[in-house]
């Protein structure tokens, strides 16, 4: 199995439909920490969500156009990566990510996130990587200025989750500037 060491003990890999069990554990667990900020992981908490979550993704990648990998920790997945947009044709796309809370604070998220857009940019020949998050997410706002990512607006209330409309951040990095990022 292919790997990247972010760490001395935590490891970026494929997260593939077969391992549905290991990963609805995983956000059950930590979901009362994730669902202020990602909608999907309610549903991916259980067993078929999760597959079914894992296998959009699978089914993605094989059309090349995204992919998702987990964050394991001394063996455990702790959260994970995945291009929530992918589009060939402008050159542009999406980096998401999670992580459990008590991984939180270790550079992880900012680990896993550099490897997929060195990837999107260096070997995909994407042009343009995107962030979002809602704008009251500070971790996720300063995991993209980690990134290097500058900030390009606010889409005012444009995010309805459980009754509220958050304004969503948008956060880019253009090819051009990533190797100035590194």
């Amino acid at each position: 199995m292919l790997s990247l060491r972010l760490t001395d003990d935590a490891e970026l890999r494929a997260l593939e439909p077969w391992r549905a069990d290991e990963l609805s554990q995983h956000l059950a667990a930590a979901q009362e920490y994730l669902t202020p900020w990602l909608p999907w992981v309610e549903a991916a908490a259980s067993l078929d969500g999760a597959a079914k979550f894992l296998q959009r993704y699978a089914d993605a990648q094989a059309r090349g156009e995204g992919r998702v990998l987990g964050i394991w920790v001394d063996g455990k997945l702790s959260g994970g990566v995945l291009f929530r947009v992918w589009e060939n044709a402008s050159g542009m796309c999406e980096v998401g990510v999670w992580l459990a809370p008590e991984m939180t604070g270790r550079g992880l998220v900012t680990r896993a996130a550099t490897a997929m857009i060195d990837w999107a940019v260096r070997v995909r020949g994407m042009h343009r990587v995107e962030w979002r998050c809602v704008a009251a997410n500070e971790p996720s706002r300063r995991v993209a200025q980690r990134l290097g990512m500058r900030l390009d607006g606010t889409l005012r209330e444009s995010f309805p989750l459980h009754g509220t409309r958050h304004d969503v951040e948008v956060w880019s990095v253009l090819a051009s500037e990533w190797p100035a990022t590194r």
